[in-house]
Parts: C-alpha cells; sequence; structure tokens
C-alpha cells in the first residue's frame, strides 16, 4: 500500500511520518506539504501513486478536493494533529505511530 503524508509546509509532521514508516514492510511512504515553499510540494503525480492520503488537518482535506478537484481523489484520512511539534518530537512519534499503525492494521484487515 503507499500513502502519502500531507501537511502546510512538509518540513515536521509529514516529514516525521515519512520517516518513521519508511522503513515499515507493510506500506511504501511519500510525504509533500501545500505551500510553495516545501520541499515536497503535493502534485497530481503523488496522489495518482497514492492508495491512501494522510492529511494532519481538516483545512488540508478542504484544501485539497479543492485543487484537484478535477482528478481522482484515493482514500483519505484526517489525522488531527495540530501544527506544534518540531521534526522528530518524541510526543508526535509517538501520535503518528499509534494512530497511523491501527490505519494500516485496519487497512488490511479490510483487504485494502
Amino acid at each position: 500500500m503507499n500513502i502519502l503524508f500531507v501537511c502546510s509546509r512538509n518540513k515536521r509532521r509529514s516529514r516525521t511520518a515519512e520517516k518513521i514508516f519508511s522503513n515499515d514492510q507493510r506500506v511504501y511512504v511519500k510525504s509533500a506539504g501545500f505551500s510553495s515553499k516545501s520541499p515536497v510540494k503535493i502534485s497530481e503525480k503523488l496522489i495518482n501513486w497514492a492508495d491512501l492520503i494522510l492529511l494532519m488537518e481538516y483545512e488540508h482535506s478542504k484544501r485539497l478536493l479543492e485543487l484537484y478537484r478535477e482528478i481522482y481523489i484515493p482514500k483519505t484520512e484526517v489525522l488531527e494533529i495540530e501544527d506544534r511539534f518540531e521534526y522528530m518530537d518524541d510526543e508526535l512519534i509517538e501520535i503518528l505511530t499509534e494512530k497511523i499503525d491501527d490505519i494500516i492494521k485496519t487497512s488490511y484487515s479490510n483487504d485494502y
């Protein structure tokens, strides 16, 4: 399963998620941001690559649908993680690990 993590600038939350799940044998992961200053900016190519898009905030979900309303958007889920953490923050890693591991387990049990 290909998972795309998305946040505002692809500097802290989504990059942390990509880093901590990069060696998980169950998934392939990438990350992106909406800002033009993002190291990796969300694109149609990344959306087409993804089987699942995990967004950090509900605002990201709205923005994704506004920007890419003319293409197929795969399944999305909002993780509800505020932009208050630094890259690889211990609390952020704990929150991401718990939420994303549950999503992956559920996806596999539903024959994703």
